[in-house]
């Protein structure tokens, strides 16, 4: 199933207030994608809450999976983990998802990140320099100097590759708040360039904002959001009900369930002992993402999918309830 342990193998202190926990399977093991994401169980005396940490290392450097979490005023998934996650810990987390990685690590890119937004640019960032061929510039703002999260690294990095990666620091103990003037100067010479921001709302806004004033094309955001459910929750499936049927097209195997009207896609797919992937359940993150064939569906909620996508047969199999008898999806062309 999506859902498998990890064990701590190594707690790396980045910052005063951000710890990267390096990650090794239990049992088997995952592949990812730079810039996606890990689902984590995290304990509480209401049972568990879940949150999503992006992994900042890369798949291409042969390196053991590590994410990065940063302290959070009054969050409760990154304080439990940086005050109790040590050598040993076993977390049980859902497999990687997240569809903010590049197209082609061959392309030229521009990386903005702020604060813990440095997480999954870091790995994105590393994944081209080792596997592609194109030139990478990241514009970085942070605090201070001391709150510069992978400092070393990024200094180590820019001197491996001189010729491909640029790294601009905007420190707001020296520069002030991040500006639209000041992140126009640093970006307009890459206005050609696909772009990637992650951070903190306000700076994110800033951000696309400028870049859509340089005509930038491509612009690839990732925004931290806290679940309000428990995804790794399992729900029960209504069989007394009107249902219709699903024909479902997944890992090269095509299977009918009977597909009861108040349940959705999802939590048919996974009473059935398929591993079709999700993360968050809420219809926030478009890992659960797969095409519909025929029929019609319904979204009880969307905050991933555009017009187009929606347009292209994409839908969530977290928030897809039936519209007509019989339905035909496929997770081979998501």
């Amino acid at each position: 199933m999506s859902a498998m342990r990890v064990r701590v193998t190594e707690v790396v202190r980045e910052t005063a207030d951000a710890h990267s926990l390096v990650l090794e399977p239990i049992e088997g093991s995952f592949d990812y994608l730079p810039g996606q994401f890990l689902t984590v169980r995290i304990p509480s005396a209401e049972d568990s809450v879940a949150r999503c940490y992006s992994l900042c290392s890369s798949p291409y450097c042969e390196e053991p999976a590590r994410i990065t979490v940063k302290r959070t005023a009054g969050g409760y998934g990154s304080n439990w983990l940086v005050d109790n996650a040590v050598e040993g810990t076993v977390l049980e987390v859902l497999r990687p998802s997240g569809a903010f990685t590049p197209r082609s690590l061959d392309a030229d890119v521009l990386l903005l990140a702020a604060g813990s937004g440095i997480t999954p640019v870091m790995s994105i960032l590393k994944s081209c320099l080792r596997a592609g061929s194109g030139r990478v510039t990241l514009v970085y703002a942070n605090r201070d100097e001391q709150s510069v999260i992978f400092w070393d690294e990024l200094v180590r990095l820019t001197k491996e590759h001189p010729d491909r990666l640029t790294v601009s620091h905007w420190l707001e103990s020296v520069q002030g708040l991040p500006t639209e003037a000041g992140l126009r100067a640093l970006t307009a010479p890459y206005r050609d360039r696909q772009a990637f921001l992650c951070g903190p709302g306000p700076f994110m806004d800033l951000a696309s904002a400028v870049l859509d004033g340089l005509g930038v094309e491509s612009i690839t955001v990732e925004r931290f959001t806290s679940l309000t459910g428990d995804p790794f929750q399992s729900v029960e499936v209504d069989e007394s009900g009107p249902a219709g049927t699903v024909e479902v097209e997944l890992d090269g195997e095509t299977r009918t369930f009977r597909w009861p009207r108040e349940n959705a896609l999802l939590d048919v797919l996974l009473a059935a002992g398929l591993d079709a992937p999700f993360s968050c359940r809420e219809g926030a993150c478009s890992a659960c993402a797969c095409v519909l064939v025929s029929g019609e569906v319904d979204l009880a909620h969307n905050e991933v999918l555009d017009a187009q996508d929606l347009a292209d047969g994409l839908i969530l199999a977290c928030q897809a309830r039936p519209k007509t008898d019989e339905v035909k999806v496929t997770y081979e062309a998501s």
